[in-house]
């Protein structure tokens, strides 16, 4: 999220910087308090020192968020706006646009522009403020001055008696400071009494600041997880990144009024869900983790070149989100087993591997749109609002899945064919794209050309290079998930051969005393063959009603795949009937070999040890 010097000055002439160049080391100052937190609402003011007269200080509030690719219009929850000089005299403010505000400065060069903050959603993208606490995305809560975002930035906390603050931010007597704008609006920072646990790790300092309703003994248990999660994700890359400060915070807020999110920054991550740090919402807790902490590294340090620097005030595009992303969400996954969090190989089967390799077997718009094309969908479907519908469910793929899927692929491939791995591959970006900063911003940001090359020299085949990334991150070729399992041990066997269905789980819902198609029938099913889409209606299947929600499963046992049947629905008011084979439900299983009845090799459990054994020293 943060840019080079060379690159924040050319932003900051694009947003009028010229003619405040002389000030641009006069600190901007802002002073948040929360005298309605009951309501949701905190009072912000900003002083904005050494404006040039005889023009307007445009003041925005962002429309985008470091690791958010969409538009979230944070202007919408600010009201009460005012601006005064030095002396209190009312400026004259108007807005000609939906985002912000210009101000005429007053003589003095001050401009203190004060709003009230309405903020009611505790996760990575927005705020949430109530009577326990504040969680603060910085994009979402403070405005800023076009033209002023080279200063250095300070931020005063008035607070409830017995609230803290964790942030990445620096303290500095009353005062938390960022450098300038761009670090600033990177921050993450929770107000509240927090619970801290502190350790050190690879010479940094490592901090958990938790507000969670469980014990201490929950966190405590917690800690320890986390700290062998810190530890393999270290081995991954050979070291810890040199955290500007020294440290790293986990910002986690596990409250029953957040919601469900995690949200990488340069040296933290925000930590949201209503579950808590006891009972098997604590696992859940736990990826999160594991995936953000490895953004420290892939997406924080090792940036693509395209998402550098980041813009506020526009949805940010970007080609390589399966790598910043989809190899994160792999990894995020490895790091529980090698971690021991994930019991077992059957487990990480079950909670990981499955659901990477369905989203490529299952999915029609992974077997039609390249990696890079998902990527460049983020600002239409991270977190993005929209009230039409659209047909996603033919044409896209997550990102997180499609390239958590070819990560799978790459170290399985790196493993049997060049004995080396992925980690080997992950330490190389690392050492060329990620490891050399410069003001608090990667010095080489990468190109996916570069990481075509860098895998060309680990795996000493540039063909091999040359073809996995035309064939799979240009192109959209599925890889042979059996084959490729099969030196680990693995079987991929279709989960439930025998037993007929009408489509894909979850494709048929009963709600509301009726069935109905819950989403776009997809490509090549026998529901989308037949003419059925989303919210038909399912009235009679094989001449029977279907009348209660137990009444499907029923007739369909009465049946075997490969049965065809009539089936009677209801289509936007006209009832039709049409003849359906009943077909196996395609979603796939990933079991150990022994589970399946099998006796794996003393190569393969070697194979598999390698893979999946703990790294950490």
């Amino acid at each position: 999220m943060i840019r080079s010097t060379a690159a924040r000055l050319l932003l900051g002439l694009s947003l009028l910087t010229a003619p405040l160049a002389a000030t641009a080391q006069a600190p901007v100052q802002y002073r948040i308090g929360f005298p309605n937190a009951v309501h949701h609402e905190a009072q912000v003011t900003v002083t904005f020192s050494q404006v040039p007269a005889g023009q307007p200080l445009q003041v925005r509030m962002a429309r985008s968020s470091p690791g958010r690719y969409a538009l979230h219009e944070f202007a919408k929850n600010v009201y009460d706006v005012k601006a005064t000089d030095g002396s209190g005299k009312a400026l004259r403010v108007t807005q000609p646009d939906p985002y912000g505000w210009d101000v005429t400065p007053g003589p003095d060069g001050t401009v203190r522009f004060s709003y009230t903050l309405y903020a009611d959603r505790t996760d990575g993208t927005y705020a949430g403020i109530d009577a326990q606490h504040a969680h603060l995305n910085i994009p979402a809560t403070f405005a800023f001055a076009r033209g002023l975002t080279n200063r250095p930035v300070e931020v005063r906390f008035d607070m409830p008696a017995g609230w803290k603050v964790a942030s990445q931010l620096q303290a500095s007597g009353d005062a938390w400071r960022a450098p300038h704008f761009q670090y600033f609006m990177d921050s993450p920072t929770s107000l509240g009494a927090h619970q801290m646990r502190t350790w050190q790790e690879d010479g940094r300092t490592i901090e958990l600041a938790v507000l969670h309703p469980g014990t201490d003994a929950e966190l405590d248990r917690f800690t320890e997880q986390t700290k062998k999660v810190v530890k393999e994700a270290r081995a991954v890359f050979g070291e810890l990144p040199q955290f500007d400060f020294g440290r790293y915070t986990f910002i986690a807020n596990y409250l029953p009024q957040a919601s469900s999110d995690g949200m990488e920054h340069r040296n933290s991550t925000s930590l949201t869900a209503p579950r808590s740090l006891g009972g098997p919402g604590a696992l859940d807790n736990l990826g999160t983790v594991s995936h953000e902490f490895v953004h420290a590294w892939n997406v924080e340090r090792i940036r693509p070149r395209d998402l550098e620097p980041f813009d506020f005030e526009r949805a940010n595009m970007s080609n390589s989100l399966w790598f910043a992303e989809g190899f994160t969400q792999y990894y995020g996954d490895l790091l529980l087993r090698r971690s021991g969090a994930f019991s077992s190989d059957q487990q990480y089967c079950q909670e990981a591997l499955n659901g990477l390799v369905n989203s490529m077997i299952l999915s029609p718009g992974a077997q039609r749109n390249s990696a890079v094309y998902m990527s460049q969908q983020a600002p239409f479907v991270d977190a993005a609002k929209s009230i039409d519908p659209s047909n996603r469910a033919n044409t896209y793929q997550s990102y997180y899945y499609v390239g958590g899927a070819n990560a799978l692929a790459l170290d399985l491939m790196l493993r049997k064919n060049f004995k080396t791995d992925l980690d080997a591959f992950m330490r190389a970006v690392w050492q060329q794209h990620g490891k050399a900063q410069q003001d608090y911003a990667p010095a080489q940001p990468y190109r996916i050309p570069d990481l075509q090359r860098i895998l060309g020299q680990v795996s000493g085949d540039t063909a091999f290079a040359g073809g996995f990334f035309r064939n799979h991150i240009y192109g959209h070729q599925l890889h042979r998930f059996a084959d490729l399992l099969a030196p680990a041990g693995m079987v991929m066997r279709v989960a439930k051969p025998n037993e007929p269905a009408l489509g894909q789980r979850g494709q048929v819902a009963f709600d509301k005393g009726r069935y109905f198609i819950t989403y776009n029938t997809q490509l090549g099913t026998p529901l989308y063959q037949a003419g059925l889409d989303r919210d038909d209606e399912l009235l009679k299947l094989d001449g029977k009603p279907l009348k209660d929600e137990k009444s499907l499963a029923a007739i369909l046992k009465k049946h075997k795949v490969g049965d065809t049947v009539p089936l009677e629905y209801r289509s936007r008011g006209q009832v039709r009937t049409v003849s359906i084979p009943l077909t196996a439900d395609p979603t796939v299983e990933i079991v150990p070999a022994e589970q399946a009845g099998q006796q794996p090799t003393p190569e393969q459990l070697a194979f598999r040890a390698a893979w999946l054994s703990s790294k950490a020293k």
